[in-house]
Formats: structure tokens, sequence, C-alpha cells
């Protein structure tokens, strides 16, 4: 597999991190979206490594992208507009289901992690 452990590194903070800066209901800022931004250059790049890689990390690839992009959806409202939109659209309510997809998520940046 390519070399993309930093990009693993990256996102893999980054998802986690913007969790609980919503989470614990912190107001957008700048460096947020600059983050979010990178992060789904680097989610980009990992997911290109696992196609290239072969069609055996066919299902492990589907599970990532999948996932992913669950998670894209709350970032991209906080993003777009700032925890006020984000409190509008999913509320505190939703809070433990974006939780269950980051823990999915570390399990499955742990999968990647060992194919590097």
């Amino acid at each position: 597999m390519l070399d993309v452990k930093n990009s693993i590194d990256r996102l893999s903070w980054t998802v986690d991190h913007h969790f609980l800066h919503i989470k614990n209901q912190h107001d957008f800022m700048r460096a947020w979206a600059v983050q979010f931004e990178l992060a789904y250059t680097d989610f980009r790049v990992i997911q290109m490594a696992l196609q290239l890689n072969g069609e055996e990390n066919h299902p492990l690839l589907a599970r990532f992208a999948a996932n992913y992009e669950a998670i894209f959806q709350y970032e991209y409202e906080f993003a777009g507009n700032g925890l006020e939109g984000f409190n509008a659209k999913f509320g505190p309510s939703e809070i433990p289901k974006y939780e269950a997809l980051v823990k999915e998520f570390d399990g499955i940046i742990k999968e990647i992690q060992a194919l590097q």
C-alpha cells in the first residue's frame, strides 16, 4: 500500500477532535474550517491508496468511505452553518449517533494502519 501514514494520522486526529469540539458546543472558528478541508483531502488520499492496493481491500474501502461520508455530513453542517446551524439541523439528540460513527471510524482507521 502507498505510504499514507501522515494522511491517516491527520484524518484520525481531525475526526476525533472535531467531534469533541461539536459535542462540547464550542463555537465555529476559522482553524476548524481549514482542518475540515484538509481532512477531506486526507480522506481522498487514503481512499485512493486503498483502491490501488487491490480488490482484497474493497470491503475495508467500502466501510471506510461509508463511515467517513456519514461523519462528513455532521462536520459539513458545522463548517457551513456554525454551531447554531448544526444544532438546528441535528441537535443534541444526534450526538450519540455521531459519537458511534467516530468510534467506528477509529476502529476502521486501525485496520488501515495495520496495512502500512
